[in-house]
């Protein structure tokens, strides 16, 4: 992975981080003790759950939808019902993508030659 790849992704990390309004890590000086606690992993998996439960809200939301129109719901049209399930499959590849991303950077890093 090139740096300026590299930096793209922590520069998209760090966009993530804000939004989500979670500090970013800084990176520590060099030759200085890293800590030793689990507080960025902790951070990572709150950020993550947090994405895929909206995942997950997004598709329970289109499916009572789609359910709501099948049943003849008032007040449920058509292009709401077809607007929330494309929100759906769009937050869903995003999700896939993230997921494919973290494998192939944890691929990277275990094939890193020490």
């Amino acid at each position: 992975m090139s740096q300026m790849a590299i930096d793209q992704v922590l520069a998209q990390i760090r966009a993530i981080s804000a939004q989500a309004g979670v500090d970013a890590p800084r990176p520590a000086a060099l030759g200085a003790a890293q800590p030793t606690g689990t507080a960025g992993v902790s951070e990572f998996a709150t950020i993550l759950k947090r994405g895929i439960d909206a995942v997950n809200h997004t598709e329970l939301k289109a499916s009572a939808l789609a359910d709501a129109f099948s049943r003849g719901a008032p007040g449920v049209s058509l292009p709401q019902v077809v607007l929330q399930m494309e929100k759906a499959s769009v937050s869903f590849s995003a999700l896939t993508q993230v997921r494919n991303r973290l494998v192939s950077a944890y691929q990277d890093i275990m094939n890193m030659q020490m």
